[in-house]
Formats: C-alpha cells, structure tokens, sequence
C-alpha cells in the first residue's frame, strides 16, 4: 500500500430499513461527489419515531478519501 493523505468528512445517512442500509445510503451518495471514498466509521446512530410508529434509522458516518496530488 503506497502513502496517502486522507481527508475527513462527516455524513448522515437515513432509511426506514435499518442501519445497514442508513450506511449504503450515505455511502453510495457520498461516492457521488466524492472521488477515491477509501473507509468509513460508524461514529453514532440514532433513531426516529415518526408519529405512525414507523422508525426512521440514522447513522453518522466518518468518510476517508484519499486528497489527490
């Protein structure tokens, strides 16, 4: 693995689904924007109670891509 310098950047991911999907949710929009997504961490999740009853799942997500030259 050669050197890199990282860069960081905080998200928030949602979905009725759950957590696994709050991420790839986060995740796939992120890669949208953002070139060379090389991690992530899961800093927190949470959840809402939507009047209905239906939860609504939310995970912060540290992003690392890598700066280019």
């Amino acid at each position: 693995m050669s050197d890199h310098v990282f860069k960081l950047t905080e998200i928030v991911g949602t979905s009725h689904k759950g957590s696994d999907a709050a991420i790839e949710v986060a995740l796939k929009r992120a890669q949208a924007t953002i070139r060379k997504v090389k991690w992530y961490e899961v800093v927190s999740q949470r959840g809402y109670v939507e009047d209905d009853g239906t939860i609504q799942h939310q995970v912060v997500l540290k992003v690392g891509f890598v700066l280019e030259d």
